[in-house]
């Protein structure tokens, strides 16, 4: 009778409410909980005041087409062209679906590499198509010699997501080698790019997909203003993708969405004139360290983190209890709250894994770390 009967409530509403019925510092879905930049508040406030309440044109507001095509250069050193290159979305997700119903016809196969955002599966399932899905290795990188065995014929997409959610994990130059061979192996091959958290970095720089002109024929990059300037509930994003593959995205974009919220796309073209994003990348180390300093005495142990703002933790010292179970007593005995890592892989593999969100007040996570220590 329905198209998606058996799917549940997500995980990351089902801890949040959690969170808010036990008074828990919500260290689980990834949004910030400080203040937006206040030059982004007062560039808002004047915006408001003008004439910018009716429908930007269908692929974005041209002014800011363009600085993205400038962030975009400015970071990478690739140019493309506003017009034919770039569309703006109403958030990644919403990019995401859009890209992959323009691309996947019923039997395609798309790969997937566990733990994986949960947004991936759905548009594919809508679309008759099949999700594959592959774990990564033990140090939550691509297992190639898996991955190559898993593309056939069939296979159309294979989605990456680089900085890696939920890991902290980032790809190498090695990495993004093997990906070029993959799809220069397979002519009917694509490859979508989830980028979201490229500006939050740390020790090591970002391999976007836009540094590799052997990749730009057949891939499509989607990124997030809302992650960049800490503005997740604006749901605006972007995607970068051929001009070719760019025009079937833009025919299901139409009639989704039709276009973006006005007053937020004419703001973000204004407050991108202004904007570094080189200094996201310190900002969040920060506060990464502190949340990792705090743990030190703690019987957690911490695993990688090289970008996004989230940090994997292993709890085998502490409980045997799955991490689901763990999470749940984590909230209503202890009033923190965090996110199971087996819920991003198909098979829900247990590996006492969770994840916490970084992306906070400094005074939340030091009173999360003290929380966490007493466990």
């Amino acid at each position: 009778m329905f198209k998606l009967p058996d799917i549940p409530l997500s995980i990351f509403s089902k801890m949040s409410q959690l969170s808010a019925a036990h008074g828990a510092v919500n260290l689980s879905q990834g949004f910030p909980d400080f203040d937006v930049d206040s030059k982004l508040i007062d560039i808002i406030k004047e915006t408001a005041s003008k004439k910018v309440h009716q429908y930007c044109p269908m692929n974005g507001l041209p002014e800011l087409l363009q600085e993205t095509a400038k962030l975009i250069d400015n970071t990478y050193g690739r140019k493309l062209n506003h017009n034919k290159e770039i569309l703006i979305t109403a958030g990644a997700t919403q990019g995401i679906f859009t890209s992959i119903q323009a691309l996947i016809e019923p039997g395609d196969e798309v790969l997937i590499l566990d733990p994986s955002y949960d947004c991936y599966c759905m548009p594919i399932t809508l679309s008759q198509g099949i999700p594959v899905r592959i774990p990564l290795n033990k140090e939550f990188l691509p297992d190639w010699e898996l991955i190559q065995k898993n593309t056939t014929n069939k296979t159309k997409l294979i989605i990456t997501n680089n900085p890696h959610n939920p890991s902290g994990r980032s790809w190498t130059e090695s990495d993004m080698l093997e990906l070029s061979n993959l799809l220069n192996s397979w002519k009917h091959l694509y490859h979508l790019s989830d980028e979201v958290y490229e500006h939050i970095t740390f020790e090591n720089t970002h391999l976007s997909a836009n540094l590799y002109p052997a990749l730009h024929s057949k891939t499509i990059i989607v990124s997030s203003f809302g992650k960049t300037f800490h503005i997740t509930g604006w749901k605006v994003g972007y995607v970068v993708a051929p001009e070719a593959i760019m025009n079937e995205i833009k025919k299901v974009h139409q009639y989704l969405v039709f276009t973006v919220n006005s007053i937020s796309q004419h703001a973000l073209a204004q407050y991108l004139k202004s904007q570094d994003v080189k200094k996201l990348g310190p900002f969040y180390q920060k506060k990464r360290d502190l949340f990792r300093s705090g743990l030190k005495e703690s019987r957690f142990d911490l695993l990688p983190c090289e970008g996004t703002y989230f940090q994997l933790a292993s709890f085998d010292k502490i409980s045997a209890l799955d991490d689901t179970s763990f999470c749940e007593d984590l909230v209503t005995k202890f009033k923190l709250a965090a996110i199971p890592v087996s819920v991003f892989s198909a098979h829900k593999e247990e590996k006492k894994v969770v994840r916490f969100c970084f992306a906070k007040e400094d005074e939340t996570l030091i009173n999360a770390t003290k929380i966490l220590c007493e466990i």
